[in-house]
């Protein structure tokens, strides 16, 4: 007899180009006001440039911000870049009830965008010690995941057509010397939004979730 496999539901929610913080605090709102019955969503959003300092971000890796705003907020993780251009997903997703482990998640994700990446025949992999998505050694994909009440916010970010110039002005992810690459630098003519809902299926499909 074949097995079922079981699919837990899933909201996905586009919310196109927005401002970082009004979205910060809104992943804030939703998981504080959440309960046991309360379905998880993933979000999509392009951001305007803002650097962001994790909870134990060291203000050395800022090394000259300039006219790009830098907000500390509670993920984990260093400085990182966020800013047109760029793929951000956030899953808020209930751990306890998906039955999965921080570590499993990370993995899940650095996965989606591995999948996603090897569409294009771009050949990606993920580092021990320091999470997120790497081609050729440069840093395509970055991650940074806050839990609170068993259940997560913040998430990835995925370069795909954007200006690099602003990660010079850091040590992404708290790594000095770091590379940062794009999509658009493998593939002509990258259609944003194509590979933004391939990445959701494939996190969708990696993390068994089932979107309503």
């Amino acid at each position: 007899m074949d097995t079922v496999e079981i699919s837990t539901p899933v909201k996905i929610k586009h919310l196109g180009f927005s401002e970082y913080e009004p979205v910060w605090r809104a992943m804030q709102e939703f998981t504080d006001s959440r309960d046991k019955d309360t379905t998880d969503e993933i979000w999509t959003v392009e951001h305007p440039p803002v650097f962001t300092q994790g909870q134990a971000g060291k203000a050395e890796h800022i090394l000259a911000a300039g006219d790009i705003p830098v907000i500390q907020v509670d993920r984990g993780g260093q400085v990182t870049y966020h800013g047109p251009g760029q793929i951000v997903i956030y899953p808020l997703i209930d751990l306890k009830r998906h039955k999965m482990g921080i570590k499993a998640l990370v993995h899940g994700i650095e996965e989606a965008i591995i999948q996603t990446l090897s569409q294009y025949d771009v050949y990606a992999q993920r580092r021990e010690n320091a999470p997120g998505v790497y081609v050729e050694g440069k840093k395509v994909a970055s991650l940074g995941l806050r839990v609170r009440k068993g259940c997560t916010f913040h998430g990835l970010a995925f370069n795909i057509r954007m200006d690099l110039e602003p990660f010079s002005r850091i040590n992404p992810c708290g790594f000095l010397g770091l590379e940062v690459v794009q999509l658009s630098e493998f593939v002509h003519n990258v259609d944003f939004l194509q590979v933004q809902n391939e990445l959701v299926d494939n996190l969708c499909n990696i993390l068994k979730f089932k979107k309503q």
